[in-house]
């Protein structure tokens, strides 16, 4: 009977001391005035990055919630309705040509508004897509584009929009992903209403 409890407690402190080996120390794990780890602030600060972003974006875009305001500054529906390969989709791409060809990114003047198709034949007003070239940008720049610390995503060619090599950043600022707010499909939006308008 005292053998099988030291065993256990054997086993027990045996558990006990490997946990402990492999823990950091506090002192290593938090600094001095905060509950947060070294990699946990720096998740903090692109999460405050990204917030700015997606507030950016609405900012930008708000006036464009009836796409006739966004038609009137120049931007037209290209690409139909644009859906995943698996789920989800990108949605309807209200393209501003001038500024894709621009070579520049801007917050406040996106590229391209994003738009869902509503059953009822409205579109709703889902993000934007801030695209650049991949020749223009790499002409002048070293590394992939940022946008308020976003890295944007590359499209090599032949891709399925007939463009050639581009740098991408979608910004889901009026639907949420549940993927994140700067994937390139969001699985919450569907093309299943598209009527080919």
């Amino acid at each position: 009977m005292n053998m099988a409890r030291l065993a256990k407690n054997w086993y027990w402190m045996l558990a006990v001391t490997a946990l402990m080996a492999g823990a950091p120390s506090r002192a290593l794990a938090q600094d001095a005035h905060s509950h947060a780890g070294p990699g946990q602030e720096l998740l903090q600060d692109q999460k405050s990055k990204g917030g700015a972003l997606v507030q950016a974006v609405r900012e930008a875009t708000e006036r464009f919630k009836d796409v006739a305001a966004a038609e009137a500054e120049g931007y037209h529906l290209l690409f139909g309705c644009v859906s995943g390969p698996d789920a989800g989709a990108m949605g309807m791409h209200f393209v501003k040509g001038e500024l894709v060809g621009d070579g520049l990114i801007d917050a406040s003047k996106p590229e391209i508004i994003l738009y869902e198709p509503q059953p009822n034949g409205s579109l709703k007003l889902t993000g934007a897509d801030y695209l650049v070239l991949a020749d223009q940008w790499n002409a002048t720049h070293s590394s992939a584009p940022e946008l308020m610390g976003q890295i944007f995503h590359f499209f090599d060619a032949p891709n399925r929009f007939g463009l050639p090599p581009f740098y991408t950043l979608h910004v889901w600022a009026w639907k949420d992903s549940p993927t994140g707010s700067f994937v390139n499909w969001n699985t919450s939006v569907s093309c299943n209403a598209f009527s080919g308008q």
